[in-house]
């Protein structure tokens, strides 16, 4: 009579990749050895392949439909490979634009070709402190070319450890540690985000869409502030275009979004459990670091023949007369100024400059950020003694 085990194993034909060989002695009533196989049911297999491509095709086509209609369009991710990619096309003598996302829409690339006789270097990121790539390109050895670097205070000045220096930091480590195959996948990806709208890595996503939830703030659990939505386009060279349903005056996104950084630019309250003293000391510390970080690299850069420049875009609305009550002109603009010896450009000193509206309070329209640039450039000029 066979055992229980053996009856098991010689129905249970399993495949042989996935265990050992069978010894000889593993057979039955001194039969061959048992072979491990997994024995395939007849199927309409090809019928079942076109089936599942099929319903891959229709779901695919629904989700970019449906990415469409709710106002999304193809456009490049921007991600620390993309901004690598832009970081390499750094030379000696390259014309640099480093900072936030004003800097990011509000600076056309080809008026600063015509006006300054380059073709710019954009490096500037959304949401984040210019100080770490200003450092990196301090660093760089062989670069003794010209920053324009955007200054939004409250940016700027971030302390270590914070969304906007950990954003330009994470940039800077990727350039000088991307691997192959991230650079080749960037490449590959590339011509599929600049057909397919739902390839929008940080909106369309269930992460993201969680996110979203109407939770309210509750005692020991703060709800940070909600990011803007999609409302630009960026292309290889890294420039952004605002999207003309966000550029359109009064449109329900550019309010939208204007509600939205309202709480993006308003500092936290200092934590309960550091007394007020102590937390504004430290930030004071923090932000009198930053003041001697930025003045070492500039004189780094100054000393190989470089050039530096900062400005000051436009903002409108809600958001300037917040930014001037919480990060006012005399404690941060004024002081960069005198304490780097670098010349700078403050919109509001030009009239020329500070006639430009910003429909959603924090950046130029496509149409506006050339214009604005061109009235740019001669200031640029003049700065930088060209």
């Amino acid at each position: 009579m066979r055992s229980f085990t053996s009856n098991f194993k010689n129905k249970l034909r399993l495949p042989r990749l996935f265990f050992r060989k069978p010894l000889p002695s593993e057979s039955v009533h001194g039969g061959p050895p048992l072979e491990y196989e997994r024995p395939i049911p007849q199927q309409p297999w090809r019928g079942i392949a076109v089936i599942v491509v099929l319903v891959v095709i229709a779901a695919t086509a629904a989700w970019e439909f449906y990415s469409r209609s709710i106002g999304y369009a193809p456009t490049l991710n921007d991600n620390e490979d993309l901004w690598t990619l832009a970081r390499r096309k750094v030379k000696p003598e390259s014309i640099v634009i480093i900072g936030d996302s004003r800097a990011w829409f509000d600076v056309d690339l080809d008026e600063i070709q015509k006006g300054l006789g380059k073709q710019p270097v954009q490096l500037a990121m959304p949401g984040s402190c210019g100080y770490p790539v200003l450092a990196d390109l301090a660093k760089d050895e062989n670069f003794h070319g010209t920053i324009i670097c955007s200054v939004v205070p409250r940016l700027f000045f971030a302390p270590p450890g914070t969304p906007p220096m950990e954003r330009g930091e994470k940039a800077v480590r990727r350039f000088h540690a991307q691997t192959l195959a991230q650079r080749a996948s960037q490449y590959l990806a590339m011509p599929l985000e600049e057909r397919v709208a739902f390839l929008k890595q940080e909106e369309l996503t269930l992460d993201d869409f969680l996110k979203r939830l109407p939770i309210p703030n509750r005692p020991g659990a703060l709800v940070p502030p909600r990011l803007p939505p999609y409302f630009g386009t960026i292309d290889r060279e890294r420039r952004a275009r605002m999207i003309e349903e966000c550029a359109r005056p009064g449109s329900e996104l550019a309010k939208q979004i204007q509600q939205i950084w309202i709480p993006l630019f308003t500092p936290p309250p200092p934590p309960t459990y550091i007394p007020k003293e102590q937390f504004m000391a430290k930030m004071m510390e923090a932000i009198e670091d930053r003041f001697r970080d930025t003045i070492a690299a500039v004189e780094k850069i100054r000393a190989r023949g470089g050039k530096v420049v900062f400005v000051r875009l436009p903002h409108s609305g809600g958001l300037k007369d917040l930014e001037g009550r919480v990060t006012p002109r005399a404690q941060t603009w004024d002081p960069l100024l005198k304490r780097t010896g670098v010349p700078g450009i403050h919109f509001q000193d030009f009239p020329e400059l500070a006639g430009f509206n910003c429909p959603e309070w924090s950046h130029l329209s496509a149409g506006d950020s050339v214009e604005f640039t061109r009235r740019l450039v001669p200031h640029l000029r003049a700065a930088l003694q060209m």
